[in-house]
């Protein structure tokens, strides 16, 4: 990975290999980033969507393995119990351009990945929501 900054803005870039999860939410937690908007563009090969089923509060997964482009990635940052939250989705594309979509789990960079931070001074936090069944922002 490697980034440049510019004011309150981060380009970065993914390298081959990388999860793209968890070296955000590294980079986010490196950089005292706790508010934030997120968004990308890149290659992956392995990704781990979901979809949240409100009826039984519940999510469904799908692991997909191949060549996938990452046809929009868009993204929040928050934070719960003290720690750096990311709430992405992504949207990726195959080889025969069928498209799938939901919320982003896991994907690995394939050949590189294209990102944009842009940090919000301050922090909004999260808490779960027993009636929804997810972790949703918290204002103080």
């Amino acid at each position: 990975m490697e980034f440049k900054q510019f004011g309150n803005k981060y380009i970065i870039r993914l390298d081959k290999a990388e999860e793209v999860v968890t070296t955000l939410k590294k980079f986010c937690q490196e950089q005292n980033i706790t508010l934030g908007w997120l968004k990308g563009i890149g290659a992956v090969n392995k990704v781990k969507i979901g979809l949240f089923e409100t009826a039984i509060k519940q999510y469904h997964m799908v692991e997909l393995e191949g060549d996938y482009e990452i046809t929009g990635l868009l993204g929040n940052i928050s934070t719960m119990n003290g720690e750096v939250y990311l709430h992405i989705h992504i949207n990726i594309s195959d080889k025969t351009y069928k498209t799938y979509g939901g919320h982003l789990n896991e994907a690995f960079i394939s050949a590189t990945g294209e990102f944009l931070i842009e940090a919000i001074e301050g922090s909004v936090g999260r808490a779960f929501d027993d009636e929804i069944g997810l972790n949703l922002y918290k204002f103080d």
